[in-house]
């Protein structure tokens, strides 16, 4: 998750064509910015062709509120349970134990956003560490994948997976990964999915990544907006706001196509096989 600033976005350009089906692993739906137009939001996705979604829960609060809004769709939306490392000193015993209730619910399909944050360090490394470690151990105990959050912390971050690989039987996924080609290959040779974000369409910033795309296996290359966060700066023509939305995915699936030299088809089924293999999600109606 990315504390880039937001403001409404301007409706997302209709499809003109039937888009291929995908999946959204990473959209934080419960942001305020979503308030007065959600269900816009949902309609302009379904169009562009997204047919599921998981809510990201980076605290209790959110990720109540992420069950909550799953709830209603139970079929297209779906739900992560966890503490991200920015609001790691708010995981007591208490927050562990409703998050484990919480987690066991259905539509609730991961545990996370969980990890390290060393860019903000909005809260002390040790308690970020030990918020990793339950948040991996409640992972094991569940049955459920993890949705990673790693920035600026990556040999921590990986010393702490690495204990508990063993004990993380439904795997996880590294979430907006922006790294370079030596943290992808530690992220999968501990067998983490890789989620691609609009940091792929920033010419600043992305464009280390493009290469790399070709080494992560069809299937574990997982799409996501992150949104309201990580708007593409190539979108053409560019919405009014700063305000990314999950319409957005099939421009973030286009050049992820492009640059690894596959058809969109090609990708699209593979990144939606997988996002449904690893969060269990069922078959969208």
């Amino acid at each position: 998750m990315r504390n880039d600033s937001t403001s409404p976005a301007a409706t997302a350009p209709a499809p003109t064509a039937v888009p291929p089906p995908l999946i959204d692993i990473g959209i934080n739906l419960t942001h305020d910015s979503f308030d007065h137009d959600r269900a816009l939001v949902l309609a302009r996705a379904a169009a562009a062709g997204v047919v599921q979604m998981i809510v990201t829960g980076s605290s209790l609060a959110s990720s109540n509120a992420a069950h909550s809004m799953a709830s209603t769709a139970p079929r297209a939306l779906f739900a992560t349970a966890g503490v991200h490392p920015h609001h790691a000193t708010e995981l007591t015993d208490t927050v562990l134990d409703e998050l484990r209730a919480l987690a066991l619910l259905p539509g609730v399909v991961a545990i996370g956003e969980c990890g390290l944050d060393y860019f903000r360090d909005l809260s002390p490394r040790p308690q970020q560490q030990v918020a990793f470690h339950r948040q991996l151990e409640l992972a094991a105990q569940v049955g459920k994948p993890v949705f990673l959050h790693q920035r600026d912390a990556h040999e921590d971050f990986l010393g702490i997976l690495r204990e508990h690989r063993g004990s993380l039987e439904r795997g996880g996924v590294a979430h907006c990964f922006t790294g370079s080609g030596e943290q992808l290959e530690c992220y999968l040779d501990l067998g983490l999915a890789i989620g691609i974000t609009g940091w792929i369409c920033d010419e600043r910033r992305g464009l280390h990544l493009r290469p790399l795309l070709a080494r992560i296996p069809s299937g574990r290359l997982l799409l996501e907006t992150d949104a309201p966060y990580l708007l593409p700066r190539d979108l053409d023509p560019k919405p009014a706001s700063r305000r990314n939305e999950p319409a957005y995915l099939a421009h973030v699936a286009a050049v992820v196509a492009r640059e690894r030299g596959e058809p969109l088809s090609a990708l699209a089924a593979s990144s939606t096989r997988g996002a449904r293999a690893l969060f269990g999600l069922p078959e969208s109606t």
